[in-house]
């Protein structure tokens, strides 16, 4: 039976409930009076303490997302948007992802590193390794990594991800520091995830793939993965551990998407209901070609068109919530994407295992096939031109703004008294050591015309105090 406060993978993402919700969509797809109510419930609303949502539970959004009617699918963009704005600004969080090893002792299906691949070449970086990846990185401008690898006990320990973590924030090279590490590994202990916090890493981040149980156990045939429970409860561990961010993801493609859609929405809806806040970032990936691996070979694809729907609906479903994007996407779809929700997206990333200091782009060991190959520097440029911020903040994990505190900031609209200022500095960092003089020029005419905006005059006095000194040689402000 479904329960939102279980501990239980099973209770709190129930498949009866998610079929009585697709059921239940299919029969109301059509009922505008029932569609209207609903985004009006959304609409952000005013109150002398800032600009609030109410969100959507996964039912709600389930019949938006079952709804096909142009107007209607028109307006639920047009709501994204402003809940967008409302709440991230213009501001677009830059990452890259930094492979670690691709050994693994897991069968997906869907993945190249599953074990019996022996296409692949096996590769594990020494920290000697790590560090030129690092360095690589830093010269590119990136202030934010989410490390990746898969899951071997015998290769790849809790201990070397430990190891790994303090290589990545001990290294300072010119002007270039890794300020906040992100974490993307398998399910593990409470302990270890205990182990994670302590070595001060962002958001501890875990893919379910599939909530669909049967669907999950088939992709997942031999290896610790196979565990759907332990596997879906992680981030109940992960919180337990003393990690108050955890970012969620499903691999669209593999099973029904909307089947998908409303198990994400429950789960974030269960670390509501368990833990008082839900997840940091839900991540929007869908199953992509790489080695060994075909994706005509699941039938559950969706189109360009769906993918945007979808991620408008997350963005008004859960407003507060930064959405994730990777290059997976190519630079059209992103564009679009990040008008409707996306709040963080990745630049000049490498998938495969010590990708970063190969000078040309590596292939034997990727984990999927990277659709946007432009640079961190042409990414920057193009979300300028657009009227986007390139925001390399990391601020408040270092502030200790986290979990509900952060949450709590986010939902009375004060985040962005810290995060605008904080992007502007953070851009005119990158402008100074890193870009090239044409994107250096758009960025200084984008930092001044943004100043603008900040509505509070000592805030704005100060950020024009420290973006002098920024060019002046000076490093890392942060309100």
């Amino acid at each position: 039976m479904y329960d939102p406060k279980s501990l239980c993978a099973d209770k709190f993402i129930d498949d009866a409930e998610i079929k009585e919700t697709l059921a239940y969509a299919d029969a109301n797809k059509d009922n505008i009076e029932l569609i209207d109510s609903i985004l009006k419930k959304a609409r952000p609303y005013k109150t002398d303490k800032g600009t609030f949502c109410r969100g959507l539970n996964h039912r709600e959004a389930s019949v938006l997302l079952a709804c096909e009617i142009p107007e209607k699918v028109q307006e639920m963009y047009a709501l994204a948007e402003e809940i967008k704005k409302a709440f991230y600004g213009n501001r677009i969080v830059m990452f890259a992802p930094l492979y670690l090893s691709n050994y693994c002792v897991n069968g997906c299906l869907y993945c190249p590193y599953h074990m019996k691949n022996k296409h692949i070449a096996r590769k594990k970086l020494t920290q000697e390794e790590v560090e030129k990846e690092v360095i690589a990185l830093q010269d590119m401008g990136h202030k934010r990594l989410a490390i990746e690898a898969g899951e071997d006990p015998v290769n790849n320990p809790i201990e070397y991800i430990l190891e790994c973590i303090n290589t990545i924030y001990s290294i300072k090279h010119k002007n270039g520091a890794i300020r906040r590490v992100n974490v993307n590994i398998a399910a593990t202990t409470v302990e270890n995830y205990r182990k994670l916090k302590d070595a001060g890493i962002g958001t501890y981040i875990l893919f379910q793939e599939t909530y669909h149980k049967e669907s999950y156990l088939r992709l997942h045939p031999t290896g610790p993965k196979h565990d759907y429970n332990y596997h879906t409860e992680a981030m109940d561990r992960a919180m337990e551990g003393g990690i108050d961010d955890v970012g969620l993801g499903v691999l669209f493609g593999l099973e029904l998407y909307r089947y998908e859609f409303a198990g994400l929405l429950m789960h974030a809806e269960h670390l509501e209901a368990v833990h008082g806040v839900g997840p940091h970032t839900i991540s929007v990936p869908r199953v992509k070609k790489a080695d060994d691996i075909d994706p005509s070979q699941f039938d559950n694809g969706i189109s360009d068109e769906t993918f945007a729907k979808i991620c408008a609906l997350i963005r008004i479903a859960v407003p507060y919530t930064g959405m994730i994007i990777s290059t997976r996407e190519s630079q059209s779809v992103r564009e679009k994407v990040i008008r409707l929700g996306v709040s963080q997206i990745s630049g000049a990333s490498r998938t495969s295992v010590g990708g970063y200091t190969e000078e040309l782009r590596p292939h034997d060991t990727e984990q999927f096939d990277v659709s946007d190959q432009r640079t961190l520097n042409e990414v920057v440029e193009w979300l300028m031109e657009m009227g986007y911020i390139p925001s390399f903040c990391t601020a408040c994990y270092r502030e200790g703004r986290t979990g509900d505190r952060f949450m709590s900031l986010c939902k009375s609209g004060q985040i962005q008294n810290c995060c605008h200022p904080n992007a502007l500095m953070t851009l005119k960092e990158f402008l100074m050591d890193y870009a090239s003089p044409h994107t250096h020029e758009i960025g200084d005419a984008l930092i001044a015309k943004e100043i603008e905006n900040i509505p509070n005059p000592k805030v704005r006095e100060i950020v024009i105090k420290n973006l002098k000194e920024i060019a002046e040689g000076k490093r890392d402000f942060r309100f």
